[in-house]
């Protein structure tokens, strides 16, 4: 009987579809059963080949080398995980196999896996493509009721090579010139270039700030509510004191009179549903986890729990397929702290706006949702929980009834000058229940409670008082806070120019709701920028990288651009060899730019130590394992280490300890200021061995216990009086 293999991303995905499949037989990385065989990638096994692959003299970095411009770029197996590559391979090109299912993730990303694989394979054979947004049971087996034509996804692969190829020419071409030409271990990238760039803008209008002190006037009436002082603009602020003090002179002991009373009522829908920019930003100002993080959290509540749908989407809207399935979605996150809540959404009809539901706003994903699989809060950990109860909540308040208050506004004059007071009264709590009244938009900074008022009406006695305040300079960004402005990048553009912010717009900025939070990952570990508490700031080598770049690998533009040109890719709207013929000409340019720069790079890491083989001075680094001297000169390579992380632990503070030195000479420190001879350490550990017993020795013992029965014989005696039964 003929067979079909299904391949997965993930071994966690490739089980569950083989349980809905009916596969029991379980083989080293695949399992089998009568009709299916499931197999599965470990995320990527097949990339790109590195440069050396196309002429040996690339294994050394040379400036005069460059550019690397391979006509074809070729594909390698992955050595890490080439042993699965192997078993997906054999199982590929079995004889009884005669068709093919792609169930990767569904996205550009999760084609390139899956395709990559079978070209590497040399595999012919019909394709078919799984595409589903959660991986329940039931979405499994409704995904393989309505299997797709895999050569409907060919222009999805050809868009997601180009990207591939396209970020290999300009990525290790540029990195190799920076870093050849500056002699430092630099690197650059369509994406991470630019959003460098708008940490050092944001840096730029910090510093360049000039605080301006602002006046304003209150006026405290005795009806136990305050009045603001407004301009013909509406303006609140006062840049003059004088100004300020000429008007509370003008209008001392006057009345004020009510001018105009307007009350309007009001209805706020909820927020929109969260896609993985927006949940990370979330996440971020409210928990302080990194976008990379609240990825991971997200990634574990949809492949391992199944209670949330497919986290990286850039959608914040669902589909009209989605709706008939909303009341059962409901039923299942419906438990505990949500229960009231759901009750009441499963009892109305739901008629929802274009803001919830619009097919047009859909990309490959629709919102992350909860799934129809019932949730066990219990088995979810407390970072999971915070998760899944930002999404639920959410979810529940787009299906919840808006907020309703009416908003009252007071306007009264004094001489001729306004005032205006505002304030709000809730009728009916809608949406705002699942917050508590705890929601980050309630209360407006100038809102009050107010008394009944009629027009007409004078006050009286007011006082009138100056009030102060400074302008204060934009925040520094947080991680939350630069995923939304990778999304929206337009601000931070040197020059305004419609047709790019468009474009910006189109593509939904830069990177992808994918890729972001490594990007800004990777720039924290190439030491661009640093986290000082939830702030980020750029480090000196960050600020002479962004010097040494051409300024178009800086600016957005650029990576809206080929954005644009890889969703025409996708959309057969364009071709992949086009695209690929305009980046090699690009990378010449950028190889060229870094060619002829003038500038010096000053390293900040420099060390009084000399090189004992070439005698230029020392950088110290630091990476997972420790602390090391390297030489400044690459060609050199000389490098000695100078403290070891260890998993020793500190006897007085219990904290791991830092090995530093070589031979006999090695001593242990720690940050309390404890020091500690390698030598002494060993003779501690050796008589603490004697003295402590053993995990293993401490299990015996109660095992011994456990089979000499109860040994408390009073106790025992006392019980057995009571002639217990079961």
């Amino acid at each position: 009987m003929s067979k079909i293999v299904v391949l997965a991303e993930k071994p966690s995905v490739g089980r569950d579809i083989a349980r809905v499949l009916q596969c029991n037989k379980k083989g080293n990385g695949f399992i089998e059963g009568s009709k299916y065989i499931v197999t599965w990638a470990l995320g990527h096994l097949v990339t790109l080949a590195d440069p050396e692959a196309y002429d040996a003299k690339y294994k050394t970095w040379k400036l005069e080398d460059l550019p690397m411009l391979p006509k074809e770029l070729k594909l390698t197996v992955i050595k890490k995980t080439g042993k699965q590559f192997q078993t997906v391979k054999t199982q590929l090109h079995r004889k009884d196999v005669h068709e093919i299912v792609i169930a990767t993730d569904a996205g550009r990303e999760g084609e390139l896996v899956a395709r990559w694989v079978l070209e590497k394979a040399n595999v012919k054979k019909p394709v078919k493509r799984l595409w589903i947004s959660s991986v329940t049971d039931k979405a499994i087996k409704d995904g393989f009721k309505q299997l797709k034509p895999g050569k409907q996804f060919e222009n999805l692969y050809a868009s997601a090579v180009a990207r591939s190829e396209a970020d290999w020419y300009v990525g290790l071409n540029a990195t190799r010139a920076l870093t050849t030409k500056f002699n430092a271990q630099l690197s650059t990238g369509r994406v991470q270039t630019p959003t460098l760039a708008m940490v050092a803008s944001r840096e730029k209008e910090i510093k360049t700030f000039q605080p301006k002190t602002y006046y304003g006037i209150e006026a405290k009436t005795n009806k136990g509510f305050s009045l603001l002082w407004q301009d013909e603009k509406n303006n609140k602020r006062l840049f003059s004191k004088q100004t300020a003090e000429k008007i509370i002179q003008k209008i001392t002991n006057e009345a004020l009179q009510i001018m105009h009373v307007e009350k309007n009522y009001k209805k706020k829908s909820a927020p929109q549903l969260y896609d993985l920019t927006e949940l990370q930003r979330d996440a971020n100002r409210m928990f302080q986890f990194s976008g990379k993080q609240t990825l991971s959290i997200m990634q574990k509540l949809y492949e391992q729990h199944k209670v949330l749908t497919y986290p990286r989407t850039d959608s914040r809207v669902i589909s009209t397929d989605i709706v008939s399935t909303l009341k059962d979605r409901v039923k299942a996150c419906g438990v505990d702290a949500y229960a009231r809540h759901a009750n009441k959404i499963l009892r109305k009809d739901l008629k929802l706006p274009k803001s919830v539901v619009n097919n047009a706003k859909v990309t490959d994903h629709h919102a992350i949702i909860p799934t129809e699989q019932s949730v066990m809060l219990s088995d979810l950990d407390d970072k999971e929980r915070k998760i899944y109860d930002l999404v639920v909540k959410r979810f529940l308040a787009v299906l919840s009834d808006p907020h309703e208050y009416e908003q009252t506004t007071i306007i009264a004059e004094a001489k001729g000058e306004k005032f205006v007071a505002r304030g709000k009264m809730v009728k009916k709590q809608g949406w705002k229940e699942l917050y508590q009244r705890n929601f980050s938009d309630d209360i407006e900074e100038d809102e009050q409670q107010l008394p009944t008022i009629e027009k007409g009406q004078q006050l009286h006695p007011v006082r009138y008082t100056l009030t102060q305040g400074e302008t204060k300079p934009p925040e520094r960004f947080t991680e939350g806070t630069l995923l939304q402005a990778m999304e929206n990048p337009v601000r931070y553009m040197n020059t305004y120019d419609t047709k790019v912010a468009h474009t910006l717009k189109d593509t939904g900025g830069i990177g992808t709701v994918a890729t972001r939070a490594d990007i800004i990952e990777k720039l924290f570990h190439n030491m661009y920028m640093e986290l000082k508490g939830k702030y980020i700031y750029l480090t000196s080598t960050g600020k002479q990288l962004l010097e040494f770049v051409p300024e178009d690998l800086r600016s957005p533009a650029l990576t809206a651009e080929w954005e644009q040109k890889l969703s025409q890719i996708a959309e057969g709207k364009a071709k992949k060899e086009q695209f690929i013929s305009e980046i090699k000409g690009y990378t010449k340019q950028v190889v060229r730019q870094i060619k002829s720069s003038q500038e010096k790079f000053k390293h900040d890491n420099m060390t009084g130590t000399k090189c004992p083989d070439c005698g230029k001075l020392m950088l110290e680094i630091s990476n997972k394992k420790g602390r090391m001297l390297v030489c400044q000169d690459r060609s050199c390579g000389h490098r000695k280490n100078i403290a070891k992380q260890t998993n020793a632990r500190c006897p007085n503070c219990h904290k791991r300890l830092e090995l530093r030195g070589e031979g006999e000479g090695q001593i242990f420190t720690c940050k309390c200021g404890h020091r500690e001879k390698l030598s002494t350490f060993q003779t501690r550990k050796e008589r603490e061995k004697k003295h402590n017993v053993s995990r293993k020795e401490v299990n015996k013992y109660l095992k011994k216990q456990d089979d000499d029965g109860f040994a408390n014989n009073a106790l025992a005696e006392q019980l057995a009086k009571l002639n217990l039964k079961k």
